[in-house]
Parts: structure tokens; C-alpha cells; sequence
């Protein structure tokens, strides 16, 4: 897939980012949905430390499925889809996590983006056991100059093999691959997929046309090829669906190049969807006050749209809930058939 370069990113840079929070968003009114579940707030308290979830869902009862989440003071947390806590691996530093598996869920490798290294990002690479839920740290390695932010994984070949990218506070856009070694070591290697020119995060794989979406936080979403590296601002800020900072990006997958993109507009505490392949805007939603409280100030999120047993049965949303008073941050659960029927709605 080959992708043309967009040209107009300098007038994203160049003051649409301050202006957009007047224009009026496609999808507003932002539809309102309620979280079904959430997670025991992170253990620290009164700082910006909850930050991005992923999900593996289990192939023999989906219902009980696992969330790998990031609390970046003090580690990484798995949770189950009630938000009870299973355990929580100490690693301060650690800031958005990715996880992949193979088809029989045997073998879950958890990789997170590790900013203890101010000056060079490094991957912390685990093993997710789904019997216990506990997480057993494996190898950290180094990917390059600047201070890790941002992770993402493409899909496990079968020898194991997988892709990370990495995308530091920079800008600077690495893609490594990892593999098994001799003797049970891992083999990886590091090259430049792209840069973008001012602070990326959220990012994810759609491997079914080799594309990378990443958030340049104030200046919207590019879809990137994977192989080439040329890229196009394919959701800018500005447009009124998307305001700063893009944080979290999520993938809903249909057919062969379908579904849905959900990213995290951070400056208005909404979520804005998109339609692929086009990126065509469908509109915006908010996880209001229920049975569980709102988000606001949302950092990562998550997406899976199979079914998850009978809390989830159309799919599973996860958002970080930046103020959650009086509490420290956690996550919060949403179902994902329930976004779509309200954005049908609305619409």
C-alpha cells in the first residue's frame, strides 16, 4: 500500500491546532454512552500516572479475558473485565503497552515503550501468563536516541517474529523487529521508519494493508506505510472532530480493509471515529456518569470488537480516565456495540 505524502501539515502547525476548539465538530452534539465496568484505580495517587490499556481476549472464554494497563510512576497492572486487580509487575517508567499472542493464546508477549532512559528509548518485553495473570519481565532493550513514548505492534508471524514501532517524544518513528534467538534469548533490529515534526503517542498496526496510524498530538493522525514509510495527514486537527492533544488510537478491523478508527481527543474529553479505509468521519462520542463515573483528560484507549462474553457481547472499548476524584486514575469499560448504536443515532 502506498501512500502519498500530505502537504499540508504547516497549516496544521501554524495555528489550526489553537483555533479548532471554536470550530464546530462534525459529530457534535458528541453522543454519550456509559462505562459497564472499570478498573481499581492505580496505585499512584494525585499525579497523571494511569495511561494505556491493552486487551488479550481468550480464545477458550472470551469472558475471561485479560487488560494489560500502564500505571507510569510504578508499573504495569492486569486486570480482568470485571477491573479486578490479578497482579502488578514494579516497573516505574513504563508508558503505553501493546501485547500479542498466538491463535491458541499459549504464548502472550507484552511489550511496553520504557522511559527510565531519558536520552534512548528501550522496549520492556514480557510474558504474560493467562492461567494466573501474572506478567514475568523477559528482556528490555534499547531501540534509539530520544525518550520513549509511544508503542505499537504489527502481527506475530508464525516463528514468533513480530514487529514494534516505536515512537519517542521527538518525533522520530522506529520500527523493530523482534524475534526468538538461540537458547531462548531474543534477536531484535532497529531502523527509522519516518519522522513526524513535533510530539507523537498513540499508534496502531493494521496489518491487513500494512498501514501505521499514528497521533502527532497537535496535529492529528497520519496513516503510514510500513514498508515505505511515506505517509498522509489523514485526520487533521482543525476539522472539528479532532481537537489537542491526539492521544490514544484504537482499531475496530471489518473484512479486508473496513471497521473503524477511534481516536482520544484529549482537549474535549471525546472520542472521534472514523469509517476505513477512507477515514471518513463518522462522528464523536463521551463516556458519561452511570452506574460508573465519566472520563475526562483521556490518555490511551483500546478496542476489540469481538465478543467478550455476556458483559461484552458486541465488542469491548477501554478508556484511561484521567480525573477520577476522589480516586487516582483507572480505566474504564464501555461496550462497543453500544457506541455504534448511539453514533447510529445520532447521526
Amino acid at each position: 500500500m502506498m501512500l502519498k505524502p500530505f502537504h499540508g501539515f504547516a497549516l496544521a502547525t501554524l495555528g489550526i491546532a489553537g483555533a479548532c476548539a471554536s470550530i464546530p465538530a462534525i459529530g457534535d452534539p458528541a453522543v454519550t454512552v456509559t462505562a459497564h465496568a472499570e478498573t481499581v484505580p492505580v496505585g499512584t495517587a494525585n499525579e497523571d500516572a494511569a495511561d494505556d490499556p491493552a486487551i488479550w481476549r481468550n480464545p477458550a472464554d472470551p469472558s475471561k479475558s485479560l487488560i494489560v494497563a500502564t500505571d507510569k510512576k510504578g508499573g504495569l497492572y492486569v486486570y480482568n473485565l470485571k477491573g479486578e486487580t490479578l497482579s502488578f509487575m514494579a516497573a516505574p517508567g513504563l508508558n503505553n503497552v501493546d501485547l500479542i499472542g498466538d491463535a491458541e493464546g499459549n504464548v502472550i508477549t507484552v511489550v511496553a515503550s520504557d522511559r527510565a532512559d531519558l536520552a534512548t528509548a528501550h522496549l520492556s518485553i514480557s510474558a504474560l501468563l493467562p492461567e494466573t495473570g501474572e506478567l514475568i519481565l523477559t528482556e528490555r532493550i534499547p531501540v534509539g536516541p530520544g525518550e520513549g513514548y509511544g508503542i505499537c505492534l504489527g502481527e506475530i508471524s508464525p516463528d514468533g517474529a513480530f514487529t514494534a514501532v516505536s515512537a519517542p517524544k521527538e518525533g522520530t518513528i522506529y520500527r523493530t523487529r523482534i524475534s526468538n534467538g538461540a537458547n531462548g534469548t531474543i534477536e531484535h533490529q532497529t531502523e527509522v521508519l519516518t519522522t513526524v515534526a513535533t510530539q507523537p503517542e498513540g499508534c496502531v498496526v493494521d496489518g491487513r494493508t500494512g498501514t501505521l496510524y499514528i497521533g502527532e498530538e497537535i496535529a492529528g493522525v497520519w496513516a503510514i506505510d510500513m514498508e515505505t514509510g511515506a505517509k498522509s495527514l489523514v485526520a487533521p486537527v482543525g476539522t472539528g472532530m479532532l481537537v489537542p492533544d491526539v492521544e490514544g488510537l484504537a482499531l475496530a478491523p471489518e473484512g479486508e480493509d473496513g471497521g473503524y478508527l477511534v481516536a482520544s481527543s484529549q482537549g474535549d474529553n471525546a472520542y472521534a471515529v472514523y469509517r476505513l479505509p477512507a477515514m471518513t468521519p463518522v462522528g464523536r462520542f463521551r463516556i458519561a456518569a452511570g452506574a460508573f463515573g465519566s472520563t475526562e483528560e483521556t490518555d490511551g484507549i483500546e478496542l476489540d470488537n469481538r465478543d467478550f462474553g455476556p458483559d461484552f457481547p458486541g465488542g469491548l472499548f477501554i478508556a484511561q480516565d484521567g480525573i477520577n476524584p476522589p480516586h487516582a486514575q483507572n480505566f474504564k469499560l464501555a461496550r462497543w456495540d453500544e457506541i455504534l448504536a448511539a453514533l447510529e443515532a445520532g447521526s
